[in-house]
């Protein structure tokens, strides 16, 4: 996949939307560019599809997804997500996203310090 290189989690693009310290920290120090970022569909649909989400942050939200590469859900992505689950407990959208990355070979960059110890778990085992 020419020039990306991380995967953005649900709550790491949140983290980006509020200038979260610790999102602005990753950002500055990998000097990350949009054309270096993915997003998988499931956080494509956390962001949209949240309750009581407004107009102006759905136009928010669609403005920043539409800088980085879409990743869609495909066949490889659901077996490693099974397999996933049926290994590690890991709840559904979790392991869609971390097979995402993982079948993508993109680093994943999340705030979720379970689902990182899942990535690190998975990539020790391969």
């Amino acid at each position: 996949m020419s020039g990306v290189k991380y995967l953005l989690d649900t709550n790491f693009i949140l983290g980006m939307l509020k200038s979260s310290p610790a999102v602005l920290q990753t950002l500055t120090e990998r000097q990350l560019t949009a054309d270096q970022c993915a997003f998988s569909a499931i956080t494509r649909m956390e962001l949209l599809g949240f309750p009581g989400i407004t107009t102006n942050e759905q136009h928010l939200v669609q403005q920043t997804l539409d800088r980085f590469r879409y990743l869609a859900i495909s066949l490889e992505i659901e077996d490693k997500a099974i397999s996933m689950r049926r290994t590690r407990q890991v709840k559904l959208p979790d392991a869609l996203i971390a097979a995402t990355a993982l079948c993508h070979d993109l680093e994943l960059l999340t705030l979720d310090r379970d689902l990182q110890s899942v990535m690190k778990s998975v990539q020790q085992a391969t």
